[in-house]
């Protein structure tokens, strides 16, 4: 039996599908969604107490993220440590270990927001893009020696479904 932190807020609980590998060592608090192999790693705070925070189909979690009435959509990477207030990221995007997106971020499908980046208030990142700096500067990714595919086949979400469900205790 798990000994997951799980948490209701105002009489809503998270709800996790159960293909889905949630750390015990997780934090999930009121309106939370885990859709089917997704991964939630050690460390992760799940907060959807103003709005909610949802994890689409084979998306995954890096350790230590913190992610606050946010939307991933399926098959995204959200890297350790990425803090994320009321953003939406769309499908088949990676955010960059700790990377920040700040309220009202919205990342295109297919985006890349590089490790440590900082996405302020309210940029909207079109589908294809690479974003990079402090704060986040934006280029389609056809303009960079990026190979988005390339990129995409070696961070693929199915590696770390495969990863998680090896991990015989943490995911009880």
């Amino acid at each position: 039996m798990s000994d997951r932190r799980e948490y209701a807020f105002e009489g809503t609980r998270p709800t996790i599908d159960p293909a889905a590998f949630v750390s015990r060592e997780a934090t999930l608090i009121g309106d939370v969604t885990v859709e089917a192999d997704a991964s939630v790693w050690p460390g992760t705070v799940l907060r959807g107490d103003i709005a909610p925070v949802r994890i689409g189909r084979e998306s995954h979690v890096g350790d230590n993220a913190t992610l606050h009435a946010s939307i991933v959509g399926d098959r995204v990477m959200v890297g350790h440590g990425s803090v994320m207030d009321e953003a939406v990221v769309e499908d088949g995007s990676m955010i960059g270990f700790n990377a920040t997106l700040a309220s009202g971020v919205h990342i295109g499908e297919r985006s890349i927001v590089a490790a440590g980046t900082v996405v302020p208030d309210g940029y909207e990142i079109p589908a294809g893009s690479f974003a990079r700096g402090v704060p986040a500067e934006i280029v389609p990714l056809s303009e960079t020696t990026i190979d988005p595919e390339e990129t995409f086949e070696e961070y693929s979400s199915g590696a770390y479904t495969d990863l998680a469900s090896r991990h015989e205790e943490l995911f009880e």
